[in-house]
C-alpha cells in the first residue's frame, strides 16, 4: 500500500472519523465549553451533570462531528469537572461515538482528560508560548496518549498576527513535532488565529487574507497537517447585524476552505447561500475580506446600515434568463427550477448534431456543478433531489429524439456512463426512502441505476446483477432480520465468484455489523455507507481505475482492524447467567404501586381516521434527518447552516400534506386492545382476552438484560412492569398497530412516473411521520380515555415527543424488545391483518411501511431501556418458552447474542 495514502487525520470515539481530502468541512461543536455556552457553565457550576450531558447529546444529534469540552473557569475545579464529565460521556454511546476535543489552557486538565477519554481524541491546545522545552514535553506525552493536537500560532514573543508570523511559527512547530517528537504529521492541526476585520484599525485590514494565505502556505508546505479556527471571530465588528455577519462568514469560509481550512467551529454561517449573497453586499464583503480597497471598511460600514434588519427574501429575480444557454441550464439544475428547462433543452438540442450530446454536454456540465456544491457543503440533499427532478424532466424530453437517432444509426455505441449500480431493499423488508435517496444522488453523478425495489430475494439480486453486468451492488434494510439477508447474499456472491463491490446501508446497519458479520464472508470490497452524501465518493473510489485497487485494499485492512478491536471490546464485557439476571430483576413494591383498571377491555378498530387531526402530533425532527438535514425542529428552521434549506423543505412538505389531506390520498387505520395481564415464570406476560373476542390466554415473551451490572442496578425485562401472578394483584397491558401507509406507494409511484423523485421521496417521508404521529395520538387517547390512568394529563406536543407521560409504548424490534417474533403474537391478539389490512412480511416487517406497532404499559415505574447483548443460555431458554427450535431463536436474536 502507498504509505502516503494512509496519512490522513484519523480520530475516533466509538466510531472512526477519517478526514481525507474528499471529506466535507469538519464542524466542531463548542456548546460543551464553559466559555462558549452560558447554559453549560451554569449546569457545571450547579453540578447538574445529567442535564449537561444533554447539551453534548444535542450537539451530536445536530451534526457536530467532534465535540469540544472545556472546563476552564475560576469558580470550577476544572480537573475534577473534566474527569467526571468525560466519564459520563464515555458511558453514553450516542455521545461517545464522536471524537472528543479536550480543550484547556491548563496542562493538568488536558492530561487528566487524556487519561479518561476513549478512542483517539484531539488536544486543544499547546503552543511555543512557554518555550521549546515545555512544548516538546507536552507533545511527547500527547503522542504517548495517542491523541491528535491543535497547535496555536503563538510563541515566546506573542500571538501571530500577520502572514509572516503565522507561517514562521507553524514551520517551527511542525519541524519540532515531526523531527524531534516524532509526532505523525497527520495528527497536527494548526489554529492560525482568526481575528476580526473591518474594525477601523489599519493594522487589522489584512487579518482575513493573512489567515487564508497562511492556510494555503501551511497546506502546501507542511504535508498532511490540518488547519482549524473559530470563524465567528472574523465578524465581531458587526455584532447586531446578522445579515452582514452571515455574508462575512460565508465569504470567509468559502475562501478559507479553498485554501485548505478543513476543521473549525462554524456557528453563524450559511454556506449554501454564498452564490446567493446579493451582488452589492458580496462585493463590499469581499473587498474587506481580501483587502481589495483602501476604503473597504468604510464602504462596508456605510452599506451595512442599508441592509441592517432587512429580510433576505426578495422578489423573484429572472435576470438569469438573460445569461447564455449553458449558464441557464446549470442554474436550473442547481436551483431545482424546472419552469424553463424544456425551452432551454430544446434550444440546446438545436445547437448540437445529436440529441445525446445535450445529456453528455449541457446537462452533465450542470450536474457536475451540483455534485461539486454538494460535496463542498454548499448544497444539501433536498436541493440535490430537486436537481434530479429537473434532470429527469430534461432527459424525458430528449428520449424520443435519442430513440429516433438510434434508428438512423443502429450500430452506433450507446452513451457511456460512470458505472452501473444495482440497488435493492433486501427480502422481507419494505423500507426504501434511504435507498431511493442514494439512487437519486448517484444518478445525478452519471451512474446508471438498476433499482429492484423492495423485498427483493437474493436470487433476484444475483440474477439481475449478472444480467446487467453491474459495477456495484447496493443493499438497504431497516429491520434487524435484513442484516441476516445481507450476510447470506455476501456468502452467495462469494460462492458464485462475484468480484463486484457491495455497499451496505439502512437504519439498522452499521460499520460494526458490516465489518464483523458481512465483510468476512466476501473476499472483495464491502463498505458501509452512512448516508447519501458519502455514497458518491465511495462509489467513485471503488470504480476509479487509478484509485480502486488501493482503496479496496485499504477497506479490507480497515475493516479487519475494526473487527479485531470490536471483538476484543466485546470479550471485555461481563455477563451473568439468565438465572442470576432474574434474581436481579427490577423490583416494584406491588402492594403500594398504583394500578388502574381500563375503562374498556378488549379490542377496538379505527377506520378512515382524519389525518388532519395528526398534524399537531408530528415530530418533524426525524423528517429533516431523513433528508440529511441535522437539527431539532423548530430551531432547525433558523439554523445558521441549514436553516434556509430546512425552511424550504418544510414549506414543500406542508404543501404536499395539504394536498394529501384535502384529496384523501392516504388512509389512516388503527387497531388496539387492552387486556387483563400478569407476569408468569419471570419473563412471560400472560394476557386474557375478553369473551367477546378470543376467549383464550396469549403469552408475550420478553427478554432480560444479561450484562453484569453495578451494585444496585437491576437487569430489566419488560415483564418486570406487570404484576406477577403470585401477588394476587390483577394488572393490565395493551397493544396496538396503526398505519397511514395505504396509498403511499401508489402516490409515490405516480410522482416517480412523472420524473418527480423529490415528491416521491417526500410522500413516503410524510407517511412515516404521520404513522408515528398516529401512534402518539392513539397512546394519548388510551392513557386519558380508554385506559384512563392519566385523565388529567395536559402535555404539549414537545412534551409528548420527550416522552414525559406516564407509561411506555415499546415496540418489537426496538431496544427494549428486539425480538420481531413477538409481532406475530400482537397480530394474533388483535387480528391486525383482518381488522385493518396491515400485513407482516416473512422477515416480519410491516406492510404498508408507514405503520407502527407495540405494547402499552401503564405502570408509573415503567421505563424504556436497551436489552443489549444476551448469552446463549437465554437464547435456549427463550426457544423453550416460545416452543421453537434453538436454530430459529438464534436466527431472530442473532444481532443481540454476545460473541
Amino acid at each position: 500500500m502507498d504509505k502516503e495514502s494512509k496519512k490522513y487525520l484519523k480520530l475516533s470515539g466509538l466510531e472512526p472519523l477519517v478526514i481525507t481530502p474528499e471529506s466535507n468541512f469538519i464542524n466542531v461543536g463548542e456548546r460543551t465549553n464553559v466559555a462558549g455556552s452560558k447554559k453549560f457553565l451554569r449546569l457545571i457550576k450547579e453540578r447538574n451533570f445529567e442535564e449537561a450531558l444533554s447539551v453534548a447529546r444535542d450537539q451530536v444529534e445536530n451534526g457536530a462531528q467532534i465535540i469540544d469540552i472545556n472546563m476552564d473557569d475560576g469558580l470550577i475545579d476544572g480537573k475534577e469537572a473534566m474527569v467526571k464529565f468525560l466519564h459520563l460521556v464515555m458511558a453514553e454511546p450516542d455521545i461517545a461515538r464522536v471524537p472528543i476535543m479536550i480543550d484547556s489552557s491548563k496542562w493538568e486538565i488536558i492530561e487528566a482528560g487524556l487519561q479518561v477519554v476513549q478512542g483517539k481524541c484531539v488536544v486543544n491546545s499547546i503552543s511555543l508560548k512557554e518555550g521549546e522545552a515545555q512544548f516538546i514535553q507536552q507533545a511527547t506525552l500527547i503522542r504517548r496518549y495517542g491523541a491528535a493536537v491543535i497547535i496555536m500560532a503563538f510563541d515566546e514573543t506573542g500571538q501571530a498576527d500577520n502572514y509572516e508570523r503565522r507561517i514562521e511559527i507553524a514551520k517551527r512547530s511542525y519541524d519540532i513535532l515531526v523531527q524531534q517528537v516524532n509526532l505523525p504529521p497527520e495528527d497536527i492541526i494548526f489554529d492560525l488565529n482568526i481575528f476580526p476585520v473591518a474594525t477601523g484599525m489599519d493594522e487589522h485590514r489584512k487579518n482575513a487574507v493573512d489567515f487564508i494565505e497562511a492556510t494555503r502556505w501551511v497546506r502546501e508546505n507542511l504535508p498532511h497537517c490540518s488547519v482549524s479556527g473559530g470563524v465567528s471571530n472574523v465578524s465581531f465588528s458587526f455584532r447586531g447585524n446578522n445579515t452582514v455577519r452571515e455574508a462575512m462568514h460565508s465569504v470567509f469560509l468559502y475562501h478559507a476552505i479553498q485554501a485548505g481550512m478543513n476543521i473549525g467551529i462554524v456557528n453563524p454561517t450559511m454556506l449554501e447561500v454564498y452564490d446567493d449573497i446579493p451582488k452589492d453586499l458580496l462585493d463590499h464583503v469581499e473587498d474587506v475580506m481580501l483587502d481589495r480597497r483602501e476604503d473597504a471598511t468604510e464602504r462596508l460600514l456605510d452599506f451595512a446600515e442599508t441592509v441592517k434588519g432587512t429580510l433576505k427574501e426578495s422578489a423573484i429575480d429572472l435576470s438569469w434568463r438573460e445569461e447564455n444557454l449553458q449558464s441557464r441550464i446549470t442554474r436550473a439544475l442547481v436551483k431545482g427550477i424546472d419552469q424553463y428547462i424544456i425551452e432551454d433543452i430544446e434550444a440546446a438540442r438545436q445547437s448540437v448534431s445529436k440529441p445525446i450530446e445535450v445529456i453528455e454536454g449541457h446537462l452533465m456540465i450542470g450536474m457536475n456543478v451540483v455534485g461539486d456544491l454538494f460535496g463542498s457543503g454548499k448544497m444539501f440533499l433536498p436541493q440535490v433531489v430537486k436537481s434530479a427532478r429537473v434532470m429527469k424532466k430534461a432527459v424525458a424530453y430528449l428520449l424520443p429524439y435519442i430513440e429516433e437517432e438510434k434508428l438512423k444509426n443502429p450500430v452506433e455505441d450507446e452513451k457511456s456512463n460512470a458505472g452501473k449500480v444495482l440497488m435493492a431493499t433486501v427480502k422481507g423488508d419494505v423500507h426504501d426512502i434511504g435507498k431511493n435517496i442514494v439512487s437519486v444522488v448517484l444518478a445525478c453523478n452519471n451512474y446508471e441505476i438498476i433499482d429492484l425495489g423492495v423485498m427483493v430475494p437474493p436470487e433476484n439480486i444475483i440474477a439481475e446483477a449478472k444480467k446487467h453486468q453491474v459495477d456495484v451492488i447496493g443493499l438497504s434494510g431497516l429491520i434487524t432480520p435484513s442484516l441476516d439477508e445481507m450476510v447470506f447474499l455476501a456468502k452467495e456472491m462469494e460462492r458464485q465468484d462475484f468480484k463486484v463491490p457491495l455497499l451496505i446501508g439502512g437504519a439498522t446497519t452499521s460499520k460494526a455489523h458490516t465489518a464483523v458479520k458481512i465483510d468476512p464472508e466476501y473476499q472483495h470490497a464491502v463498505v458501509h455507507v452512512l448516508d447519501a452524501s458519502r455514497a458518491v465518493t465511495v462509489v467513485g473510489d471503488l470504480l476509479q481505475k487509478e484509485r480502486s485497487f488501493a482503496f479496496k485494499k485499504e477497506l479490507k485492512l480497515e475493516y479487519e482492524s475494526f473487527r479485531r478491536n470490536f471483538l476484543k471490546r466485546q470479550k471485555i464485557k461481563e455477563y451473568i447467567s439468565i438465572e442470576a439476571a432474574r434474581n436481579n430483576k427490577f423490583a416494584i413494591d406491588w402492594k403500594h404501586t398504583e394500578i388502574i383498571k381500563p375503562k374498556k377491555l378488549g379490542v377496538q378498530v379505527i377506520s378512515n381516521f382524519d389525518l388532519e387531526l395528526l398534524r399537531s402530533y408530528i415530530d418533524w425532527t426525524p423528517f429533516f434527518r431523513s433528508w440529511e438535514l441535522h437539527g431539532r425542529y423548530p430551531d432547525i428552521l433558523k439554523d445558521e447552516v441549514v436553516g434556509a434549506q430546512a425552511t424550504e423543505l418544510f414549506k414543500d412538505a406542508q404543501h404536499l400534506l395539504e394536498r394529501i389531506n384535502s384529496e384523501n390520498l392516504l388512509q389512516a387505520k388503527a387497531v388496539f386492545g387492552l387486556f387483563e395481564a400478569n407476569t408468569i415464570q419471570d419473563d412471560d406476560i400472560a394476557i386474557v382476552q375478553p369473551e367477546n373476542f378470543k376467549p383464550e390466554t396469549k403469552i408475550f415473551r420478553t427478554l432480560r438484560q444479561q450484562s453484569k451490572k453495578a451494585s444496585g442496578k437491576p437487569n430489566i425485562a419488560l415483564s418486570d412492569f406487570i404484576a406477577p401472578k403470585d401477588t394476587g394483584i390483577q394488572d393490565y397491558i395493551g397493544c396496538f398497530c396503526v398505519t397511514t401507509g395505504f396509498g403511499a406507494d401508489e402516490l409515490a409511484a405516480a410522482f416517480r412516473a412523472d420524473n418527480d423523485d423529490y415528491n416521491s421521496i417526500m410522500v413516503k417521508a410524510l407517511a412515516d411521520r404521520l404513522a408515528e404521529a398516529f401512534a402518539e395520538y392513539l397512546h394519548q387517547k388510551v392513557r386519558k380515555e380508554d385506559w384512563g390512568y392519566a385523565i388529567s394529563e395536559r402535555l404539549s406536543n414537545d412534551e409528548l415527543i420527550k416522552e414525559q407521560y406516564k407509561g411506555i409504548r415499546p415496540a418489537p424490534g426496538y431496544p427494549a424488545c428486539p425480538d420481531h417474533l413477538e409481532k406475530e403474537t400482537i397480530w394474533e391478539v388483535l387480528n391486525v391483518k383482518e381488522s385493518i389490512g396491515v400485513a407482516l412480511t416473512e422477515s416480519l416487517a410491516m406492510w404498508p411501511a408507514a405503520s407502527v406497532s407495540g405494547y402499552y404499559f401503564g405502570n408509573p415505574e415503567a421505563r424504556y431501556f436497551g436489552l443489549g447483548k444476551i448469552k446463549e443460555d437465554q437464547v435456549t431458554d427463550f426457544a423453550q418458552r416460545k416452543g421453537i427450535t434453538i436454530e430459529k431463536a438464534t436466527k431472530w436474536l442473532q444481532p443481540n447474542i454476545a460473541d
